[in-house]
């Protein structure tokens, strides 16, 4: 062989090395799905079948990292994996992942700010880059889930196509805390299909904006007039879209509908079948069928973002009822600005059932009041169609990076009231309020759960819209979730001019039974209202620990004076409970309303509420029978105000912060401002303004405004779940099917599944003799109709047959031993206790025009 012919052998032999070596470096198709479980060398699989690996051999070092497990598992988690394990970072990170080039892809950085190896979640803030975009900056995942009172965050971003086969995505604590970190759950990296397209910049027609080159933020994705469709129900792309009805603005929200069997949906044939699932087609929210009703108003969805950004808002339509050109024809605004005159649906689709989108791009500016996207759609008046409508099925707002390469927002500010009612999170938030440069905000731009956190964010919509302090209730914010809609009335706020008649307003009787406190006893006693002796807040104010008579301690309610629960709660609470005594209700002391004061003075309960030894506390979990005899004893409160007085009382407010435990951990019902004495014997309900808490509130009262002391039992049943389950009653950051605690524990129970969603602390402890005795009780208080509802007095025996299941059985037939040295349930009390069953009450004579306030706004109590 001469040296030419081995010169070109070795040319070959170079040239089919570097081929091989560019193979072997090249992904090996045109698409890629990273699940990365972090912080684990094993991985596993979520609750929908997923598996997710380990993200150790995609960190480009392991040197600034440690693998943490988290200390305590939150019941709304939905899967232990990836949340349960963390990567913690002390120095910048970067992941480094091979990807086909000139593909978008979805990135989903899932976090659960909880604690890791003794570190604190509040000194967690850091950056996250990706492609050369700063997606996430001086980011605080534990003042984001505080602020929106959810346990774990979700961001999903679209990332701009790279030339290069490479992506990084680098972590970096932020050098201005001291002790930062940054952290990281889950990893999702996923090929997906350009959907983007150049969008018509709103008033500017003659402008596109161009969405190709930019990485976009997932702010909202909502099924319009539709419910929850999970990740596994899209369109190939794993994405997740929520109910509008959270963002509706006002009270009128319109109609809902969804199309009839024997309509067929068929995306045009230039169309992709991934833009969205076919049951975003399917439903939509129309105004109504009255056009002379649907001219008077817009329908319109406001939604919280971050100022200084251009927003891309994808609408999706698809005509079911009409086939016709000039039918329902109808005007786009957004931030009152027309982006679409004379919007046709079918003049665009040129059929009935075949879907369309529209694109549209708005710039948000940074001033007050400005961080706002409003979506109003209204009748076209000049056209001149068949009918006067509007129609919407489904809406997508996402947010393009700036000039600058940035997508980041500030992080979200947690109401005052929510730091209060929250004092440890307060304590570590305030150390860092001042640098965290943040502002009111919501929607993705806050953070939010299950992968765009629609629901959560409300509390923050509200907040800012409306200027005012959202109540809570032993740290747990209420009062942001309209689940039933939206109200077009409320009461108004308790003027002081009348809080200095309100010993005027108690009768004689309340009067003589009931302590009259001066205010220097009060201040004395609560060492002039110390905040230090705060222990809890509610809708009517604080709650302080309190000394009198030199040492009985006292617990003492002061009203808030910007408080929407006035003169008529406090009235309504000393007449019931000053003719009331029972084992199983709180005793009220009594009372003091000098200088415009309205103070209410109880006995003290050690243990505070029921609903502080569920969930989200750091105090010993409650034994199963320990759950039980709490609920017996608030069924015992109960049933004595149902039959054990001259006229039956109706609670109106039975939850878990109205449960309280004293230091023998005998519970006892509290609360009795909302309370209604009931029917007479001609009739069987009463006529009344709907109150209430949502979560609690009976489905059938609320549609007929007719109250009966079923209304409790409907109550008193969610709380039967949420002893069993510890979780809330509402929990917008689960998926929307899961959000209602009612409604997914009898979705659970009817499937046979109702084991999987138990307190975690329970598994395996409880009898299932007596599992299926207490579910089945609480299944049968939570009936749609009142008359399908059983008694009180039927739900405690029950309760107590369902206890004696538990300390008598378990699944061998030997003892119980789970429940040994937990004092056994108090004997029944007579029904007639102490002879108080007499005289009534009168009617609380509320302003039946006005309705109770937590039907726009529930607060605590």
């Amino acid at each position: 062989m001469n040296n030419k012919t081995q010169i070109l052998l070795s040319l070959f032999s170079f040239i089919f090395l570097l081929n091989s070596l560019h193979v072997l470096s090249a992904p090996k198709s045109d698409s890629v799905s990273y699940l990365l479980s972090c912080g684990t060398t094993s991985g596993g699989a979520d609750a929908d079948g997923r598996k997710w690996e380990s993200d150790t051999k995609y960190l480009v070092s392991t040197d600034n990292s440690i693998n943490a497990q988290a200390e305590f598992q939150d019941p709304s988690l939905p899967s232990p994996v990836p949340y349960m394990t963390s990567r913690i970072f002390n120095k910048e990170a970067t992941y480094s992942f091979q990807v086909p080039a000139k593909k978008r892809h979805w990135l989903r950085l899932h976090f659960y700010p909880s604690t890791y190896s003794s570190l604190n979640p509040s000194d967690s803030y850091f950056s996250v880059v990706a492609g050369g975009v700063t997606l996430l900056n001086n980011f605080s995942a534990s003042i984001t889930a505080l602020a929106l009172t959810q346990s774990y965050i979700v961001r999903e971003f679209s990332l701009t196509p790279s030339p290069a086969e490479l992506l990084n995505v680098t972590f970096t604590p932020s050098d201005k805390h001291q002790h930062s970190f940054a952290f990281i759950n889950g990893i999702e990296l996923v090929t997906m299909p350009d959907l983007f397209q150049p969008a018509t910049m709103v008033g500017f027609s003659d402008q596109q904006v161009d969405t190709e080159s930019s990485t976009l933020q997932t702010m909202y994705r909502l099924n319009v007039g539709g419910q929850y469709i999970p990740a596994s129900n899209d369109s190939g792309l794993t994405r997740t879209w929520y109910d509008d009805s959270p963002y509706l603005y006002g009270a009128a929200f319109g109609v809902t509908a969804h199309a009839e069997k024997n309509v067929t949906i068929e995306l045009p044939s230039d169309m992709p079948k991934y833009i969205a699932p076919l049951d975003v087609y399917s439903t939509w929210r129309s105004m109504g069928p009255d056009s002379k009703l649907n001219m008077n108003f817009n329908l319109t969805w406001i939604f919280q973002v971050d100022g200084n950004f251009t927003y891309v808002l994808r609408l999706h339509f698809c005509e079911l009822v009409w086939s016709m050109i000039n039918q329902r024809v109808f005007d786009i605004f957004i931030n009152n600005q027309t982006a679409q005159a004379g919007a046709d649906v079918i003049a665009w689709s040129q059929s009935i059932g075949v879907p369309v989108y529209k694109d549209y791009a708005i710039y948000v500016n940074d001033g007050p009041g400005d961080e706002q996207i409003w979506v109003a759609l209204h009748p076209t008046t000049s056209m001149k169609p068949e009918v006067y409508d509007a129609i919407l099925n489904g809406l997508e707002i996402f947010k393009m990076n700036d000039t600058t390469g940035n997508l980041a927002g500030p992080n979200p500010v947690p109401s005052e009231m929510l730091l209060e009612a929250q004092p440890e999170e307060a304590k570590e938030f305030s150390s860092s309020k001042s640098n965290a440069n943040a502002k009111v905000i919501g929607g993705a731009a806050g953070g939010a759960a299950a992968v765009v956190g629609l629901a959560a964010a409300v509390g923050i919509v509200f907040y800012q819209r409306k200027k005012r302090t959202l109540g809570a209730e032993s740290g747990v914010t209420s009062g942001w979730l309209p689940l039933y809609g939206n109200s077009t009335t409320s009461s108004s706020k308790t003027s002081n001019s009348n809080r200095s008649c309100t010993s005027s307003h108690l009768s004689t009787l309340a009067a003589g039974l009931c302590r009259h406190f001066s205010l220097p006893e009060i201040k004395q006693g609560t060492k002039n209202f110390e905040e230090s002796q705060v222990i809890g807040v509610g809708g009517f104010g604080k709650v302080y620990k309190g000394v009198i008579d030199g040492g009985t301690k006292v617990a003492i309610k002061r009203a808030n004076p910007s408080s929407e629960q006035g003169v008529h709660e406090f009235r309504t609470e000393i007449e019931m409970l000053s003719k009331l005594r029972h084992r199983h209700l709180v005793s009220l002391i009594g009372f003091c309303e000098e200088d415009d004061e309205m103070i209410l003075v109880y006995d003290y309960m050690a243990h505070g509420t029921l609903r502080e030894h569920l969930y989200k506390n750091n105090k010993t979990h409650l034994s199963w029978k320990q759950r039980l005899e709490i609920c017996i004893g608030a069924a015992r409160g109960l049933h004595y105000l149902h039959t054990g007085a001259k006229y039956t009382i109706i609670h109106r407010d039975v939850k878990t912060t109205n449960i309280l435990v004293d230091e023998n951990w005998v519970a006892k019902v509290s609360d009795f401002g909302l309370s209604k004495t009931g029917p007479n014997m001609n009739q069987n309900h009463v006529s009344t303004v709907v109150k209430g808490s949502f979560g609690y509130l009976d489905p059938e009262y609320f549609r007929r405004q007719q109250l009966t002391e079923k209304s409790d039992v409907y109550s008193f049943g969610v709380v039967l779940f949420e002893v069993l389950c510890a979780r809330p009653a509402l929990n917008p950051s689960l998926p929307k099917e899961q959000v209602s605690l009612a409604d997914w524990a009898l979705h659970c129970q009817k499937k046979g599944v109702l084991e999987d969603i138990i307190d975690p602390h329970l598994k395996g402890k409880i009898n299932p003799e007596c599992l299926k005795k207490f579910a089945d009780t609480a299944e049968k208080c939570l009936s749609d109709h009142g008359v399908d509802r059983p008694a009180m007095g039927d739900v405690l025996w029950n309760l107590e047959f369902a206890l004696q299941l538990q300390e008598n059985l378990v699944a061998d037939g030997s003892p119980n031993k789970s429940s040994e040295g937990v004092a056994p349930a108090a004997a029944p009390l007579s029904l007639h206790e102490l002879g108080l069953d007499s005289e009534s009450t009168e009617s609380d004579g509320l302003n039946t025009s006005a309705v109770f306030s937590q039907l726009i706004n529930p607060q605590g109590r």
